[in-house]
């Protein structure tokens, strides 16, 4: 048994209405990360220097030496270009979600109290603004078991979200698996919230964003000025506005640290783009807080099988019939690389399918001949599966006059006699006049391509089979 962990269907093409409350046709969510204080530094215990988002081109970590300059770069973050943001924020009217690193927070008492006084989401960003990637398992839990009790001791509450950035493979599941959060963001593969199964528990994801995001002004390639900054902002907002007006509203997402984004050059284009937004209506510019709320309300967590999750027994048991009389081809594709892909009707019609293609001309055969001839012998005595009753009975097939019945074993015993198959035709994408039709016109072919054709047909069959069951 293989098991493919990373999740590249999501919601698929068929995306959930997110209900934005008033109707809003985008959600958008300010993020401003506070790491000042919490960054690499030998004051902190680190062994070398911060190396990460700042002005300095090329920074490299100095071992075992504080970075002056480095160091000042964070200062400013924390001493101005927090309270020009603060002060930017208010004006417009808009909420903040605050990415707080814990150690940065206690170090910062006066930023906590003016966040706290502008009813800012504080969440947690972590212990220590540091790379969790080598960190082994229990000590990267230890880790955030502190950063939860310290960001408690400072703050006045328990962070109920949580980003570390910084993250390494274990980081979401043990974030999860401590039980007390709301929402975590250490993704960034949506436009839309999601529930993530961890263990026992149905976790809240919101996406986060690297490319919406002012880190960009320090890494390349990235944005040079603050009109740069606004003009990605505006554009990838106008784009999602025009989805949510056409009904597929989605959510956007600002990554801001306060020493870049801070800087007067800079925040220019963020405030360009604070007043570009204030001229829309259908806007709902929200903390994450209040879009986990919502989504939770909304769009709570479905209790649903997975396919992917099932033992063998049970995904036999499932989708044994789903190829008529063939639990052999459930057995072979429980053995695929099967992953959330799978766990919706196209990816699991696909398994399915590539067994019965890569099967031997005999056992595809099999499958041909399992299937009951339409409108016969065996439909009479009520003697088909549950799904070819079902199906025959779509096209009306289970209601036919003696002229009609006539005919259709007519039908029958000539394709059989011809092909060496029974007519197989997927019911549901035609009515009675259009079946007789087609077995009408395929009566005609040489048995290769009516061989050809039943392999497909089989195939539709089973696709429209695994869509009923969801």
């Amino acid at each position: 048994m293989h098991r493919y962990p990373r999740d590249m269907i999501g919601y698929g093409p068929s995306r959930p209405d997110p209900k934005w409350p008033g109707g809003a046709k985008i959600a958008v969510s300010f993020v401003l990360n506070y790491e000042e204080g919490g960054e690499n530094s030998v004051l902190h215990g680190d062994a070398a220097s911060e190396a990460f988002l700042s002005d300095i081109a090329g920074a490299q970590p100095w071992p075992g030496q504080r970075h002056w300059n480095m160091e000042s770069i964070y200062e400013y973050g924390a001493r101005a270009g927090f309270w020009r943001l603060r002060d930017m924020f208010a004006e417009a009217g808009v909420p903040v979600t605050v990415y707080g690193v814990a150690s940065a927070l206690a170090r910062s008492p006066e930023q906590v109290e003016a966040m706290k006084d502008a009813g800012w989401e504080i969440a947690s960003h972590g212990l220590k603004w540091v790379e969790h990637k080598d960190m082994p398992e229990d000590e990267e839990r230890a880790s955030i078991l502190e950063a939860i009790r310290l960001h408690e001791e400072v703050v006045g509450e328990r962070p109920r979200g949580w980003y570390t950035g910084r993250c390494s493979e274990n980081t979401v599941r043990l974030v999860a698996e401590e039980g007390g959060f709301d929402w975590l963001s250490d993704t960034y593969d949506d436009d839309l919230p999601y529930w993530r199964r961890i263990g026992t528990r149905d976790q809240l994801v919101i996406p986060y964003t690297l490319e919406a995001n002012d880190m960009r002004f320090a890494t390349a390639p990235g944005y040079i000025t603050g009109e740069q900054f606004y003009t990605y902002l505006r554009d990838s907002f106008d784009q999602l506005y025009r989805e949510g007006d056409a009904g597929r509203p989605a959510m956007m997402t600002i990554g801001l640290h306060n020493r870049l984004i801070g800087r007067p050059g800079k925040a220019a284009g963020l405030r360009r783009f604070l007043d570009h937004i204030a001229g829309f209506d259908g806007v709902w510019v929200a903390r994450r807080a209040d879009i986990a709320r919502h989504w939770a309300i909304t769009h709570p967590p479905a209790a649903t099988e997975r396919p992917s999750e099932m033992d063998r027994a049970r995904f036999v048991e499932a989708f044994g019939g789903i190829y008529e009389h063939s639990p052999w081809i459930a057995e072979r594709a429980f053995d695929l690389e099967l992953g959330p892909a799978h766990d919706r009707p196209a990816g699991l019609a696909n398994a399915l399918a590539r067994i019965f293609r890569t099967a031997t001309e005999e056992e595809r055969l099999g499958v041909l001949r399992a299937h009951p001839d339409l409108a016969g012998k065996l439909a009479g005595a009520k003697r088909l599966t549950e799904a070819s009753s079902s199906e025959q009975a779509s096209a009306g097939l289970d209601a036919l006059t003696d002229d009609e019945r006539e005919t259709f074993t007519r039908l029958n015993d000539a394709y059989t006699a011809k092909h060496g198959i029974p007519f197989i035709i997927a019911v549901r994408d035609h009515d009675k006049a259009g079946i007789l039709a087609a077995f009408e016109r395929r009566l005609e072919n040489d048995s290769a391509s009516e061989i050809g054709e039943a392999c497909r047909q089989v195939e539709r069959i089973a696709r429209l089979r695994l869509e009923a069951l969801s």
